[in-house]
């Protein structure tokens, strides 16, 4: 049996879509579907949600990576070794 993630033609083993119910005011319900079509508005939201998920996560990872002193040396010494590179370009 195909999923909806595959009928969709999403391309993850690892995907799978789950309904949620929501409630908005009614006046951004209309506009919503004023400039969305019908079929696209759950990946609008989902897509719009997802960055802002993704974000958290992402920030969580970064803070724990800038705890690793070992790292932020070789990447500050990495990142000024570009500059080098950066000024020896013609202008």
């Amino acid at each position: 049996r195909r999923s909806r993630a595959d009928s969709a033609g999403i391309n993850s083993s690892n995907a799978s879509m789950q309904e949620l119910t929501i409630s908005i005011d009614a006046k951004v319900h209309d506009e919503l579907h004023e400039v969305m079509e019908k079929k696209n508005i759950s990946r609008f939201i989902e897509d719009a949600i997802r960055l802002h998920v993704l974000n958290r996560d992402l920030e969580t990872r970064y803070a724990q990576m800038a705890q690793d002193k070992a790292r932020e040396a070789e990447a500050l010494e990495w990142s000024e070794g570009t500059l080098g590179d950066v000024s020896d370009e013609p202008r």
